[in-house]
């Protein structure tokens, strides 16, 4: 394994694919290598590490490769001169980047082809919540054979595709790099240019997937299991962090909860489903920083007055609905609140509702009630939208690849990936 002073390690990986990782990133993330193993699919016995001054000139060309249908080789990080850009190309998506397997085909002309999904919940149920490296093996073991089912149901050929977009990040570093290494092999052995995507930033753009989906700019909520906070969409690329969680995201915290009630995996939905049967006013929970200004949000409080108030008592099913009630008018107050917030203070009139915790039924009558009462629109993707998906990154893909934005050979995925260091497609080069 040559370690090249210049920064990069590479290394065969997936029978033949090489990869480079910026050194740098050990140094942040000392489970960065172990997640990278994850992903090898042989038995890895000895690694020899050389401190050489490689350079790998030869990573920045493809030498002696043939080509789709026998043209001549072509370096596929290379941007295209902006004159033989194509409007509309055919994405291939891949999205791994926690417990979802998922593989779609977007067309920019004729809209979505193909969206497969494969949920690892079954899997990760016995342990109470996501283990990263059982998520990684299931992603080599279904990413592959999800791809030529997606192609099957969108009636392509590969020489059909033009460009492939995956998750890049944030997320689990080892899933992510079973998308990453996948989508890179795939672009080479096909000779097609690819281009890694924001997870976020798919979340994002998922309205567009619908028909009727709000013009540029709009205010979006996005609430998930890992992120929740608003943001200032003024078009692809252009975002604004307004406000975001100070501790736990809004789904952990629907997690916490369901667990300490006695709530199987996932906790979120199951809550959801028991405070159905809940009575109002039995149980009040705080309201998290609404009684200060700003647009951030912090639930680490709400989760702890929920401990506080079944310490000691013993909890019959009823009492159990009516402590998930209260913990869920909680949160879509809150949520709502800050929303409206917002709104206001942005002076724009769309709402985007993006992530899992969109999916919440409660939350979306509450938003869909107060913002129609302040005069302006909300946005809802449907809930197959709202969760992990390929649609979307093969769409936010389908923007920067028809923008001329291509990626070298090296492999790229990173845990946490701020948004705001995102641009419009085109304005940067690799």
């Amino acid at each position: 394994m040559p370690l090249d002073r210049g920064g990069l390690l590479a290394f065969p990986f997936l029978s033949g694919l090489l990869v480079e990782f910026p050194a740098a990133q050990f140094g942040q993330d000392a489970g960065f290598f172990a997640g990278a193993l994850e992903t090898t699919q042989g038995r890895v016995e000895i690694f020899v590490f050389a401190d050489t001054d490689a350079r790998h000139s030869y990573l920045d060309a493809r030498q002696n490769h043939p080509g789709r249908a026998g043209e001549r080789a072509r370096n596929c990080s290379d941007p295209p001169p902006e004159n033989q850009r194509p409007a509309f190309m055919m994405v291939l998506g891949i999205e791994t980047s926690c417990d979802e397997t998922a593989v779609a085909v977007f067309d920019g002309e004729r809209g979505l082809l193909a969206n497969r999904v494969f949920s690892q919940v079954e899997l990760h149920r016995a342990h109470g919540g996501v283990v990263p490296e059982l998520a990684s093996r299931e992603h080599i073991e279904r990413l592959l054979p999800m791809v030529g089912d997606a192609l099957a149901e969108a009636g392509l050929s590969p020489q059909a595709i033009d460009g492939i977009a995956y998750t890049a990040g944030p997320g689990l570093i080892g899933a992510l790099l079973v998308g990453a290494c996948l989508g890179r092999a795939l672009g080479y052995a096909w000779d097609v240019p690819v281009v890694g995507v924001h997870h976020l930033e798919g979340h994002l753009l998922a309205p567009a997937l619908e028909p009727g989906a709000p013009d540029f700019p709009f205010v979006a909520l996005q609430v998930s299991g890992g992120h929740t906070m608003l943001v200032e969409v003024a078009g692809v690329g252009r975002y604004r962090v307004l406000g975001e969680t100070q501790d736990d995201a809004a789904g952990e915290a629907f997690d916490k909860t369901a667990k300490l009630l006695g709530l199987g995996y996932p906790g979120g939905p199951a809550l959801a489903r028991l405070a159905e049967q809940g009575r109002d006013g039995e149980f009040e929970f705080p309201r998290p920083m609404l009684d200060r200004p700003g647009l951030d949000f912090s639930f680490s409080g709400l989760k702890t007055a929920v401990v506080v108030a079944v310490r000691g008592r013993t909890l019959d099913e009823a009492a159990r609905a009516d402590v998930a009630r209260g913990f869920e008018n909680a949160m879509v107050e809150t949520l709502v609140a800050k929303s409206l917030r917002a709104l206001r203070q942005t002076g724009l009139g769309a709402l985007v509702v993006a992530g899992g915790v969109g999916a919440n039924l409660r939350l979306r009558g509450a938003l869909a009630k107060a913002v129609a009462a302040a005069g302006s629109r909300v946005f809802f993707p449907r809930p197959e939208f709202c969760t992990d998906n390929a649609a979307m990154i093969a769409l936010a893909g389908h923007h920067r690849l028809a923008a001329g934005e291509r990626e070298g050979l090296a492999v790229r995925a990173r845990a946490r990936w701020p948004l705001e260091e995102l641009h419009p497609p085109g304005e940067a080069t690799h």
